[in-house]
């Protein structure tokens, strides 16, 4: 833990640096300043406050074995003493592992909201639906979680699933929760179309991206061609006498955004910008993760937007997470939403491996 002393005091020394900044009229007077300092000190907090709290209890176990040491004339006091200082080292050793999780290095995307795109892959209109299953999934988790779901795009097929559909997911540390889930999802079922009773395997990719504001990502007007066009229904009759859908091309990478759910040419130029935001800066974030990737191999592989992430395995009720070895036999209750106990272990994997590296490093 000596190592972690060092930072433990450095973090306390800075927090209590922020607290005379907040409090210096030139920093008042200057928003964008105050707004950025008042955060780092709200990160800071939790961690400043277990810190403060670790040194009681170390101070207690000390001031305790000393009282045993020089003897206590009073055999009650001599017990209650004992069991006081069984209690602090219990606490102690919660606190360092608690302390030890907040010190690890934070994703800067976790706090913010996210773009989730659902599409239908392998398996035809089996693989459609899919993506409707995995759709209401999400949105069912993000109710429970007291989210706010907004879909922004969506193409659906024939049968009543989604060749694609993008959401809007608005909440506290969305990212932090949903950003394991980018990757192939599998389906093993038969299909209601199938005549012979036969398991049919189907695939669906999730990807998810974190909202991007301007300050963080810039892109230069100058690199995207915009074109109108009269949106179209299915079957491709003009639903438009104006021409309100808009498709934005982002020239440097290729990207294409097109978007025509909304009523005006600006609605749809508004989701437009902020879907293709979030894919050109997830276009540079998953180039920087594979060359990270060639020196550390990352936990549950959340770069790799082909990789079979997970497996759901409807005759035997069972869902798989492939990246951790989970297999939990009540997939009828995490497609009603229930995805709990999935995302907590993956959490706790990622953390585990990253205290290994804390702790080597």
């Amino acid at each position: 833990m000596d190592k972690l002393f060092d930072r433990l005091q450095m973090l306390e020394d800075r927090y209590e640096e922020l607290g005379e900044l907040l409090s210096d009229p030139d920093v008042i007077a200057d928003t964008k300043r105050f707004m950025k300092l008042s955060k780092e000190m709200a990160d800071l907090r939790e961690t400043v406050e277990k810190y403060n709290k670790y040194k009681q209890v170390i101070q207690q176990i000390k001031d305790d074995e000393e009282m045993l040491s020089a003897g206590l004339d009073d055999d009650e006091m001599t017990t209650m003493v004992k069991e006081e200082l069984a209690s602090s080292k219990t606490e102690k050793e919660q606190l360092e592992e608690e302390i030890k999780i907040l010190l690890l290095p934070k994703d800067p995307n976790d706090d913010k909201n996210i773009i989730m795109e659902i599409r239908g892959a392998a398996g035809g209109d089996e693989a459609s639906l899919f993506a409707g299953d995995l759709f209401t999934m999400y949105s069912k988790y993000a109710e429970h979680q007291g989210w706010n779901i907004e879909v922004i795009d969506k193409t659906m097929t024939e049968v009543g699933g989604f060749k694609e559909i993008a959401l809007l997911i608005n909440g506290r540390s969305v990212y932090s929760k949903l950003k394991y889930e980018s990757g192939a999802h599998r389906v093993q079922r038969i299909p209601v179309t199938e005549s012979q009773g036969r398991v049919h395997t189907s695939t669906a990719t999730v990807v998810v991206m974190p909202e991007e504001e301007d300050v963080e990502i810039e892109i230069d007007p100058k690199d995207i061609r915009v074109d109108v066009y009269r949106a179209s229904g299915a079957g491709g009759q003009h639903i438009n006498k104006t021409s309100s859908a808009v498709r934005m091309t982002h020239l440097p990478t290729g990207i294409v955004v097109a978007m025509q759910d909304q009523r005006s040419q600006q609605q749809n130029r508004e989701k437009a910008m902020k879907i293709l935001r979030a894919r050109v800066y997830d276009y540079y974030a998953a180039q920087e993760q594979s060359a990270y990737d060639e020196n550390r191999k990352s936990a549950v592989g959340t770069g790799d937007r082909s990789e079979r992430i997970r497996t759901y395995n409807y005759p035997q009720n069972r869902v798989t997470d492939h990246r951790i070895g989970l297999s939990l036999n009540k997939l009828d209750r995490i497609m009603n939403g229930e995805l709990e106990d999935v995302i907590d272990a993956l959490v706790l994997y990622d953390q585990t491996k990253a205290l290994e590296e804390l702790q080597n490093g």
